[in-house]
């Protein structure tokens, strides 16, 4: 009996939402402020040529980095100019992904996390960014394709942080892997733009919760 419940706690939780098929398809709000599209567009030009002097100008002194102590411009600097560091790329990834506006003077990017389902658990589902995405069998870029997937949140059952095909659950229960670049947590870094006296400023970029 009590091998019996916990087989059926266990087929009941379901952290991406219900049973049926989920996706969260993307958005883009920015050209409904065309000041905000524009200043978008520039920011993402400056970060294409490592313009730091035009990227630095346009972030908040006191912007958000983490939920500790890494803030301000300073450590924005830092991170920057880390040769270790993937900034730059994360900055490219998520303002490239769209966003919503929180408010007129508030924007969120990228959709992953600003449109993100409330029904579907953000440290264990992600969101696949694409269509017809090739689910393998194994790891291997070789591997049979089991199924295709289209902007849909899926769970992750690993994910080694390093580039490689991370293994996922589909809503049907079919497990399998897809690229890394095909795949985005709505916790990932994620950033936030507030406007003030006129003028846009980049004012978080953080990741976790």
């Amino acid at each position: 009996m009590v091998l019996a419940v916990a087989l059926q706690d266990a087929s009941s939780h379901r952290p991406c939402g219900s049973p049926r098929r989920m996706q969260l398809l993307p958005v883009d709000q920015a050209a409904m402020q065309p000041d905000f599209f524009t200043f978008r567009a520039r920011l993402l030009t400056a970060i294409a040529r490592r313009d730091e002097a035009a990227l630095v100008a346009a972030v908040d002194p006191g912007i958000r980095l983490s939920f500790g102590t890494d803030n301000g411009i300073d450590d924005f600097r830092k991170m920057l100019r880390d040769p270790k560091g993937t900034l730059w790329a994360d900055l490219t990834a998520a303002l490239s992904l769209g966003g919503t506006f929180m408010s007129p003077n508030t924007f969120v990017a990228p959709y992953v996390f600003a449109t993100w389902p409330d029904g579907a658990d953000s440290f264990e589902c992600a969101a696949v960014l694409g269509e017809r995405v090739s689910v393998r069998q194994t790891s291997e870029r070789a591997s049979a394709v089991l199924a295709s997937v289209s902007f849909d949140v899926v769970q992750v059952l690993r994910d080694r942080r390093d580039g490689t095909p991370v293994q996922v659950r589909l809503a049907n229960g079919v497990t399998g892997f897809i690229a890394a670049a095909f795949v985005r947590s709505p916790i990932d870094r994620r950033a936030s733009f507030e406007k003030a006296g006129g003028q846009w400023r980049l004012r978080s970029f953080v990741i976790g919760d």
